[in-house]
């Protein structure tokens, strides 16, 4: 009884866990490849029966709890590029980590469409949002989803040296039907994962996932 009491008193003493989508608001960007991380946001306020609609720290947010911890999920309202200011904002909000409370979830060109991976820290690879969120930060330590939607080409395409970036234009226009399924089951994937971080931490989720994607 003793070691359950201490267990939950550290649990109440924990920030909330933030778990932060990147995209763009507005219905125009609402089934872009960009927007995959507000997609996420959305998957798992739906799977928990909240909205997100809340609007504090320059971000529209739900509560709710997984694995026992309070959970804040979180869109900001400050357009792709300027992402860093309202997860800066949530961060000192709720007196969070950005090591240890919070996961950023984002699409990744560099990925192709039907992937996914986690990562703990490391450069922004040319994300604009991730590039923002690591500027407003200072630091680089923070967790990360990065959903693929990268567009794969044929191996002579690539022996030639052609890129799989779709720039601007693709990844701020509406996904073709085909490929919005392919995302959709992705979306789920990176939900789980999330839910996988918050309960046993990124280190066996990172085990499952990035496994799964390299299988």
């Amino acid at each position: 009884m003793a070691e359950e009491a201490s267990a939950s008193a550290t649990r109440e003493s924990q920030p909330p866990f933030l778990v932060v989508g990147l995209g763009n608001p507005g219905p125009e960007y609402f089934w872009t490849p960009h927007n995959a991380g507000f997609m996420t946001i959305d998957r798992i306020a739906e799977q928990e029966g909240v909205v997100v609609q809340n609007r504090r720290c320059r971000a529209v947010t739900a509560t709710c709890r997984i694995a026992g911890r309070e959970v804040i999920l979180a869109k900001p309202e400050t357009y792709m590029n300027l992402s860093g200011l309202a997860v800066a904002a949530l961060l000192k909000e709720f007196k969070a980590d950005p090591a240890r409370d919070m996961v950023v979830v984002y699409d990744e060109l560099d990925l192709n469409l039907g992937t996914m991976k986690i990562r703990e820290r490391g450069s922004t690879a040319g994300h604009n949002g991730a590039r923002s969120v690591t500027a407003a930060l200072g630091t680089t330590e923070w967790l990360r989803v990065r959903i693929g939607v990268g567009q794969s080409l044929p191996p002579e395409a690539v022996a030639a040296g052609a890129s799989r970036r779709g720039g601007k234009d693709y990844l701020l226009s509406p996904m073709r039907k085909a490929d919005l399924a392919v995302l959709d089951e992705m979306i789920d994937h990176a939900a789980t994962a999330v839910r996988r971080i918050i309960q046993d931490g990124p280190g066996p989720a990172m085990n499952e996932f990035n496994r799964k994607d390299r299988e």
